[in-house]
């Protein structure tokens, strides 16, 4: 007997209203993320990837089609989702723990053992002698990791990662890869990214959802077969060029 999906996106549509008529953002996505599965969502710049990661959140209404987290229909926010942003967004006068603190004080939870926990994931990202630092005084790579402890605060089953690396340079980014899928190895959290970076999805993802341009609908669901734990000499192996190769002319097709 199959296991359920932890998240179902169906016949997705997402539609605006502009001076000049209704624009169509998503027309019928459909996918969806197995328990503990890291699946990326992967498309050029404007198609309606954040849209697709909003609606699931609960941050954003859909206009048409269906999307269930545990089998139930997403009406808003839920405690059971993280969520880290493109930007940091943390709050410059709080420290790098009491940052972290934030959704656990939000949410009412003892505060003990939400120190407890926080000092704990600061040790999971590779921070934890910068407890006390402010904002100001870390890294973008350090604030991210930062971003990415605070929404693992209050011990969502779902993680969602909206871009989370796209400002940082190369070598960070290609470093953060490796520590988020570090993270994900320890923690298993069922994980959805937006990304538009090819081998940043191939690198990280169980499955990579390719859309199209706007009006987004869904190209191809790419399946990554690649043996885990994922190292950095992956990246130039041919399994994995191959499936870059793949993807990149996939959407490339949509522009000819």
């Amino acid at each position: 007997m199959s296991v359920p999906p932890t998240i179902a996106v169906e016949n997705l549509r997402k539609t605006y209203v502009a001076r000049d008529g209704e624009v169509v953002s998503l027309d019928g996505v459909t996918f969806d993320v197995r328990p503990q599965e890291f699946v990326s969502v992967l498309g050029p710049s404007g198609c309606g990837k954040t849209t697709v990661l909003k609606i699931v959140s609960g941050l954003e209404p859909a206009s048409g089609g269906s999307v269930r987290v545990d089998g139930r229909p997403v009406s808003g926010p839920q405690r059971k989702i993280g969520m880290v942003f493109q930007v940091p967004a943390l709050m410059r006068w709080r420290t790098a723990l009491d940052n972290i603190l934030l959704p656990s004080e939000i949410l009412g939870i003892n505060r003990a053992e939400a120190r407890a926990r926080s000092v704990e994931l600061l040790k999971l990202v590779g921070l934890a002698d910068f407890a006390n630092k402010y904002p100001n005084e870390l890294s973008g790579g350090m604030q991210q990791r930062i971003a990415i402890a605070r929404a693992l605060a209050h011990d969502p089953s779902i993680l969602l990662l909206d871009e989370p690396f796209s400002a940082l340079d190369m070598m960070t980014r290609n470093q953060l890869n490796i520590e988020l899928l570090r993270i994900w190895s320890e923690r298993r959290k069922t994980s959805l990214l937006i990304t538009h970076s090819i081998p940043e999805a191939v690198f990280l993802s169980d499955r990579v959802i390719v859309l199209s341009p706007r009006p987004a609908h869904v190209l191809e669901i790419v399946p990554i077969p690649l043996p885990r734990p994922r190292t950095p000499e992956m990246r130039v192996s041919k399994d994995f060029i191959d499936i870059v190769d793949h993807i990149g002319r996939r959407i490339g097709l949509e522009y000819a």
